[in-house]
């Protein structure tokens, strides 16, 4: 399944945001490919940064990556960077984006 979502990096932290993803621990890229990811990107525009994230099963996901130690760290560093962050909840299951048009 393909899901889109949306967050915003604070105005004054966009440089250690990108900083912080040309590093992203290995552990934690390991967990994400073990939940089910095999593809994730993210564009930023501006503050906005969109994410595409190929996945078997989003909820999985969410729930596989929630209570590690490696993501609760990197979420928690992440909520130094953002106004609008990734939402682990059960309703953050159901937050991607609609969509709009596909070709």
């Amino acid at each position: 399944m393909r899901v889109a979502l949306h967050t915003r990096v604070r105005a004054d932290r966009i440089d250690a945001y990108e900083a912080a993803h040309r590093a992203v621990p290995s552990e934690l890229t390991d967990a994400i490919r073990a939940a089910g990811v095999t593809e994730w990107t993210i564009w930023r525009s501006g503050r906005d940064l969109f994410h595409v994230v190929e996945c078997a099963d989003y909820a999985h996901l969410l729930d596989h990556l929630e209570k590690l130690p490696v993501n609760i760290e990197w979420q928690a560093r992440m909520a130094e960077l953002l106004d609008v962050v990734h939402d682990y909840s059960a309703e953050g299951a159901a937050a991607g984006l609609p969509t709009v048009w596909q070709l």
